[in-house]
């Protein structure tokens, strides 16, 4: 199992690739009709995305001495202006600038604007050739890594999830490489509407897609970092998605009240994770109230509890109040 958890980055890839099929399962129809009105779609995303978002900087501002510490003063303000606005990723030296996770913000940001554009593609003519389509996404998702791989740009020989390059931090944290996971969810929604609901092909895809991601994080080191972190796994999200997308035992499993409970507070916990680990760690709260023997899974279940307090307290009520104010 070590592995399997040591390969948790690859959960990033999966966000990605599941909110572009997400967006397009719920908007891909009114796009292609010419219905969807773009400033309103920017609009609740960013209520949406925002709220959290904010406040896992302001709980990461104790950040701010050692961002200034690993930066030239250039990028550290390049950092102090950007991260506010979601643009941090586009530069790979601070990407991950104040709180690491909120990279994956700056690359969202960019594909939603992207998405009425792509999400207004006509639906595919054929199954055959869609599949085909989307093997090829797949092949150029996985073209950076390839590159990666043969040029070793950063002399790391063998780099893995705690290698550090300019380089790897560019194929790691920008917008620019994860961009065909994002696009591949958007044509995932299209094949999804060509397979019925309660196809029994849906539950096999679905095993088979958690069987084979199980079998590849074993792998470990074997699998070339540079490929597994984002493109290679494609298929194999798409198959997970697809068969929780439809109406069998495994949907049913993950369609648990306790689960989707849980499950509505993922990004809140995906932002705050990070920072909410640190300074659960770094007060020595544990310690003082004699906890740390349950470590870490005390920590994960706080960590749980504090998600969906921000869901319920913070995101929920800023998001309807954001909508009023912008008429989203």
């Amino acid at each position: 199992m070590a592995p399997v958890v040591n390969a948790g980055y690859a959960s990033v890839s999966f966000f990605i690739l599941l909110s572009g099929f997400v967006l397009a399962y719920n908007y891909a129809e009114r796009a292609r009709a010419g219905k969807l009105d773009k400033v309103r779609f920017w609009k609740a995303r960013f209520t949406r995305l925002y709220p959290i978002y904010l406040l896992s900087l302001l709980l990461s501002v104790g950040n701010l001495h050692g961002e200034h510490s690993a930066h030239t003063q250039t990028m550290f303000w390049l950092g102090v202006a950007l991260t506010p606005l979601l643009l941090q990723g586009w530069i790979p030296e601070i990407a991950t600038f104040l709180n690491t996770p909120a990279w994956t913000m700056s690359a969202e940001s960019s594909y939603y604007i992207l998405f009425p554009w792509l999400a207004s593609w006509k639906l595919p003519s054929s199954f055959r050739s869609h599949l085909a389509k989307m093997a090829g996404v797949w092949c150029l998702g996985m073209v950076p890594g390839a590159l990666y791989i043969a040029f070793n740009p950063d002399g790391i020989p063998h780099p893995d999830r705690w290698s550090y390059g300019p380089w790897l931090q560019a194929l790691k944290y920008t917008p620019y490489t994860h961009a065909a996971s994002f696009v591949f969810g958007v044509m995932l929604a299209n094949l999804d509407e060509m397979v019925a609901r309660a196809s029994h092909w849906r539950l096999w895809l679905g095993l088979a897609g958690f069987a084979g991601l199980f079998g590849l994080l074993e792998l470990g080191p074997l699998i070339p970092y540079a490929l597994i972190h984002d493109g290679l796994l494609m298929p194999l999200f798409a198959c997970i998605i697809l068969g929780l997308a439809g109406e069998n035992p495994l949907s049913s499993l993950f369609g648990l009240r306790p689960l989707v409970f849980v499950g509505e507070a993922s990004y809140c916990l995906y932002l705050l994770h990070f920072t909410l680990w640190n300074l659960i760690h770094d007060s020595h709260v544990l310690d003082w109230l004699h906890l740390s023997q349950f470590d870490p899974w005390i920590s994960y279940v706080i960590l749980i509890g504090l998600a969906l307090l921000a869901l319920h307290l913070v995101e929920k009520p800023a998001q309807r109040q954001l909508r009023k104010w912008m008429g989203a």
